[in-house]
């Protein structure tokens, strides 16, 4: 028998890796000489890095960078096993977690940290960067980045333009003469699973300013001055990022990935799938095994479980697709006419959140136990 175990993490209480440990403690209780691959995945949000170093054997880089809030946190990012791709996740350097709820405030706030990043990266000589957007606190289009990485934005007095969505609109001329060369020479994949453009309503300060701490005021503002920045942009460089689909994502730093590197937008799921290899590694597999902590209808929008699910018909359409989660929620039927063959539920008793996220990977064990149970049912009566 041969297993392949692709699931994502279960937020806040497994990695990836530690679901797909559990899973193979359960099979192999019951089917104890059988083959197990191990794949862990993510959709190009929370865990891409560790998932991605996990499954290829990768390593990851710990590094102190420019916060949110424009003082000095501690981050990270993955060097692949291949050496030659870093994988980052601007949350990492940008992210919301690094505000609380007092201080969060997206005129100030910047991506500059994430540049940063990407520059420890060059410094290792990759030849590919996977970004991951998502999480952020930023609404400043991903002028911070591009600040780290050699771009000077300067106002009418040839003045330093500040760093935060609430300075953009001072920006008269954008100098790309000391962007570090290494940029040009890279490739550039980002995860972006979001399609909303930069600015108007359904820009990145509209729909997502509010999380960030923006008052209706603010997210004018910040709309604004997001417009301003796209016209001095394409003044510049004369690149267009204002409506692109997915220019938004993490308050325009999407657009920024754009305007100042070589980007390419992608699915993060999809990348992810790539560069794990899945699809080669499914040929053969008698069970298919994925899972995150929640699985409900907007899984078929671009999570995990979908794109395993995906890439299985894909490859070997009669190869089963099994799902666990910590909760099931509304609309989950839907997902079986998707390729899911099964979707389980993982705990024994009702319980508190608290005790789920602790005895997540022994819920594992045993409810992957039991399906490989009637696994061997099925090939005992055959």
């Amino acid at each position: 028998m041969k297993f392949v175990l692709a699931p994502d993490s279960f937020k806040e209480s497994m990695t990836a890796l530690q679901v797909a440990n559990s899973m193979e403690r359960g099979l192999r209780r019951i089917f104890p000489d059988c083959e197990i691959v191990k794949v862990p995945m993510a959709d190009g949000g929370e865990g891409t890095v560790q998932s991605l170093v996990d499954a290829t054997g990768g390593k990851i880089i710990k590094v102190e960078v420019m916060g949110p809030l424009q003082t000095r946190v501690q981050a990270e990012f993955g060097l692949l096993g291949d050496g030659q791709t870093a994988v980052i996740e601007m949350a990492s350097a940008s992210g919301i977690t690094h505000t609380s709820l007092k201080n969060r405030n997206p005129l100030f706030t910047t991506t500059y940290g994430t540049g940063e990043l990407i520059t420890h990266a060059l410094e290792l000589g990759v030849q590919k960067i996977i970004i991951g957007l998502g999480g952020s606190a930023t609404n400043d289009g991903g002028q911070g980045m591009a600040c780290a990485l050699g771009v000077k934005f300067t106002d009418s007095n040839g003045d330093a333009v500040g760093l935060g969505g609430g300075h953009l609109h001072k920006i008269a001329a954008i100098d790309m003469s000391g962007i570090d060369p290494r940029v040009a020479k890279t490739e550039f994949i980002v995860a972006c699973d979001v399609t909303n453009p930069l600015v108007g309503p359904n820009g990145a300060s509209s729909v997502f300013g509010p999380q960030k701490g923006a008052t209706p005021e603010i997210v004018e503002t910040l709309d604004r001055n997001l417009s301003l920045y796209a016209e001095q942009i394409k003044n510049y460089l004369g690149i267009s990022v204002a409506t692109v689909p997915g220019a938004g994502a993490a308050g325009g730093l999407g657009a920024g990935l754009l305007a100042f590197t070589p980007a390419q937008l992608q699915k993060g799921i999809d990348i992810v799938i790539h560069f794990t290899e899945l699809a080669n590694k499914i040929i053969g597999a008698d069970a298919v095994f994925t899972g995150e902590g929640g699985i409900d209808y907007q899984t078929k929008f671009g999570k995990t479980p979908y794109g395993v699910a995906q890439i299985t018909k894909n490859v070997s359409p009669h190869t089963p697709v099994i799902a666990l989660a910590g909760a099931i929620g509304d609309g989950v039927e839907s997902l079986y006419d998707e390729n899911f063959t099964a979707i389980f539920g993982i705990l024994r008793q009702a319980c508190s959140l608290e005790q789920a996220l602790k005895e997540g990977e022994r819920n594992i064990a045993f409810t992957t136990e039991n399906i490989a149970r009637l696994f061997a049912l099925g090939i005992k009566n055959t």
